[in-house]
């Protein structure tokens, strides 16, 4: 038996293919009571839309793309979320990538989702190789930078001071009379994000001066368990810290597991700062202290320019979102 077709849905509906064509593609210009005529042919008869045609046919496919480092971290999730609320809001697809942090991976990704219709692009951070810029720059897909504040000629991004926002939550345990000071970083190699909040941190801690200082750097993959170890790094360091500041959350977490192991009271013994304000952190004891990350935010006007893109409306320059620093049990004032 063959596939139901998009002229047994208007013959069962009683409308023209062009109004299923408007109601699949622009729902909002055709009338309700001949919507519902057409969803519920579509329903009956089991009919599938050929997007490959209509993206032929009309030059979009109606689809965006979001290439992300991971679906294990719960920020880069709770942003999609958003994402997709909006984008679903106007009636658009979704498809989803993920780079394990891999520029190559990232690439092929890229090429994955234009291949299979992709008309905008959300992309993390803004540093890739030349021959990733090279195919974007030639296909001219248009792509908004996310969590980055900073962008090419020509790009535009919604994002927040990466630096500026480490920094702050590194002043704020400087303040309470942390002078040794450690961090847990991100692996900055190819991550412009990673590398900003590990040059805030030093950055703050330079500029603070009374004896502060950096008592070790440890970078590592951003999972717990990578935490854990980077902790243990870092307390085989000739000088111990009062206070270890995090890449993000769950490397703050995994190093609180570690310091226990270690016989380490928390937070007397050990203050711990950490980055996004997921989940996470209002769950661990003692409640970690961090910055909250605009997860939502970034998601909504993401989709917002990538739509006026996609539209060809003006949607505004580049967005640069706040973060607040939410303090929690884990950072208290040094007992040494």
């Amino acid at each position: 038996m063959p596939a139901p077709t998009l002229e047994d849905v208007a013959k069962m509906a009683g409308v023209s293919t062009a109004s299923i064509s408007r109601a699949l593609n622009t729902p909002g210009k055709v009338a309700p009571e001949t919507r519902d005529r057409i969803e519920k042919a579509i329903e009956a008869l089991g009919y599938t839309p050929n997007f490959g045609g209509r993206a032929l046919a009309s030059g979009r496919a109606n689809t965006v793309g979001a290439v992300i480092p991971s679906m294990a971290n719960a920020m880069f999730a709770n942003a999609l979320q958003s994402f997709q609320e909006a984008l679903t809001g106007a009636g658009v697809n979704l498809l989803v990538a993920t780079t394990g942090f891999d520029p190559s991976q990232e690439l092929s990704a890229i090429k994955s989702l234009v291949a299979h219709g992709a008309d905008g692009l959300m992309l993390i951070g803004n540093e890739r190789p030349d021959e990733t810029w090279s195919f974007l720059e030639k296909r001219r897909v248009p792509y908004i930078i996310a969590w980055s504040n900073t962008a090419r000629r020509g790009q535009r991004f919604v994002g927040f001071d990466n630096g500026k926002a480490a920094a702050g939550a590194t002043y704020h345990a400087l303040t309470l009379g942390h002078r040794k000071v450690a961090m847990i970083s991100g692996r900055t190699q190819g991550n412009d994000r990673a590398r900003a909040r590990r040059d805030g941190v030093v950055a703050a801690v330079e500029a603070f001066g009374s004896g502060a200082r950096i008592t070790h750097i440890a970078e590592a993959d951003y999972l717990l368990d990578e935490g854990g170890h980077a902790f243990r790094e870092i307390m085989s360091a000739p000088e111990a810290p009062t206070v270890v500041i995090c890449g993000n959350d769950a490397l703050a977490a995994g190093g609180m597991v570690a310091a226990r192991e270690l016989g380490i009271s928390l937070p007397d013994q050990m203050s711990f700062v950490g980055f996004d304000d997921i989940g996470l952190a209002r769950v661990v004891t003692p409640a970690l202290t961090t910055v909250r990350v605009p997860q939502d935010g970034i998601g909504r006007e993401t989709a917002r320019l990538l739509l006026g893109c996609l539209s060809g409306e003006d949607a505004g320059g580049s967005v640069t979102l706040d973060t607040t620093f939410v303090r929690r049990a884990s950072l208290v004032a040094p007992s040494r």
